[in-house]
């Protein structure tokens, strides 16, 4: 593997994937390797039921209402993707000029913002505007917009109102839900972006320890595995020294010396026999609990999946509870959380440290994931997505350009 590549990842959870494939599309030479056996690192969906035991360190083997073992897909960092009608569900005839006002908005045709300068006034000055309660303005920024604190009430507007209305857009996508989530689990995510990276010349290896980021002048050259030094060694004393990667992207496990400790999150994987109280019987669902409703500081999260989503056994459901730890007895916290899933039949608890880059790596060339916070979509991992791709290249990510390159490839196959 003496080869020059043009980007080196480093593990495979849905973040690093995802960059992963979308290089590969751009042209780019990639190489991908992973310490583990299997695919999604800290976001990976384990199986059979007896692992997820194994993981946790529960004693014995699950029993036998469990149903068979292979029919547990368990996500270790449960998550919704947004798709991409409201007003049916909303009675309140405030709270339904807001939306109907979000709807209509178009920052660039003037008759639609009724005077709001969306740049400069804040969100809490246009909930005013519309005369909504505290209640309405909870609910609509933490489930709606899908903001984790409040710090948004005193930003300008725009990017609020850009949010609802991706929330609305979505619900609209699809009619029952504004989020998707894919059968057998989220491990199956970053795979697809994997065979997506593949069939675009990328290389994967995994089970393969990464024992050393090789640096030299401050960049990023290569990395070293099993003895091997992954870059191509000097011709002659003195000769420069050619890299065997320009860019190197991982998580934040595989650097210590370049993140650092933001906070801690608490998750709480309940294994059921029912759907939880009062929402329909629904075989899925997302329950956000915001901060001011319970006096915290950050919002409790829980969402629902079941056999349904080929997850679980028949009859059979999961709930994850999770919220950022704020005190020393974390799993108090998710309390009242925990209280809505009763019965449990089983409980598996995790607290994970939150960790983030402390540079842009613009110098370095080494870019590095955020992990993956407490919420139950995948909002914040997308911003992060699209702002490591932003530093990389210097540019916005592109959607439409990627969908050209293909067609470029595939022609009508890309479809």
């Amino acid at each position: 593997m003496n080869e020059e590549y043009d980007v080196i990842v480093l593990g495979t959870g849905l973040t690093e994937c995802i960059l992963s494939g979308i290089m590969s599309v751009k042209g780019k030479k990639v190489l991908h390797m992973d310490r583990n056996s299997y695919y999604g690192g800290e976001s990976a969906s384990i199986t059979p039921l007896e692992d997820v035991y194994k993981r946790f360190n529960l004693p014995g083997s699950p029993p036998n209402t469990m149903g068979k073992g292979r029919d547990w897909n368990v996500d270790l960092v449960p998550k919704f993707l947004m798709a991409n009608g409201l007003m049916g569900l909303f009675e309140k005839r405030r709270f339904k000029n807001f939306l109907v006002y979000v709807a209509d908005f178009d920052e660039n045709d003037p008759k639609t913002l009724s005077g709001v300068d969306p740049h400069k006034m804040t969100m809490r000055d246009l909930f005013k505007k519309f005369g909504l309660d505290e209640n309405t303005v909870d609910f609509t920024g933490h489930s709606l917009a899908l903001y984790r604190t409040d710090e948004y009430l005193d930003e300008p507007c725009i990017t609020t109102i850009n949010r609802i209305k991706l929330y609305s857009e979505s619900l609209a996508r699809y009619g029952k839900s504004p989020y998707l989530y894919p059968l057998y689990g989220l491990g199956e995510l970053p795979q697809g972006f994997a065979r997506l990276s593949a069939i675009y010349g990328g290389t994967y290896m995994l089970n393969k320890p990464i024992e050393e980021i090789v640096m030299e002048n401050g960049k990023v050259v290569g990395v070293k595995s099993e003895g091997e030094n992954w870059y191509r060694a000097t011709a002659p004393s003195g000769a420069r020294l050619f890299p065997l990667c320009k860019q190197l992207i991982c998580d934040p496990s595989y650097i210590t010396d370049h993140v650092k400790k933001v906070g801690k999150v608490i998750r709480a994987i309940c294994l059921l026999n029912h759907p939880i109280a009062n929402t329909g019987d629904s075989n899925s669902c997302q329950i956000i609990i915001p901060q001011n409703q319970v006096k915290r500081k950050h919002d409790i999260y829980v969402c629902m999946i079941s056999f349904a989503h080929n997850v679980a056994a028949e009859g059979k459901y999961i709930a994850i509870a999770s919220t950022t730890v704020e005190t020393n007895d974390p799993e108090s916290e998710i309390k009242p959380a925990l209280d809505l899933l009763l019965p449990i039949e089983q409980k598996f608890i995790s607290i994970s440290d939150l960790y983030e880059p402390t540079d842009t790596g613009t110098d370095s060339q080494i870019f590095i994931s955020r992990s993956y916070d407490a919420t139950t979509h995948f909002e914040t991992t997308c911003d992060d997505i699209k702002d490591i791709y932003r530093r990389m290249t210097g540019t916005d990510f592109d959607f439409a350009e990627m969908e050209r390159k293909k067609q470029d490839i595939f022609g009508d196959a890309a479809e």
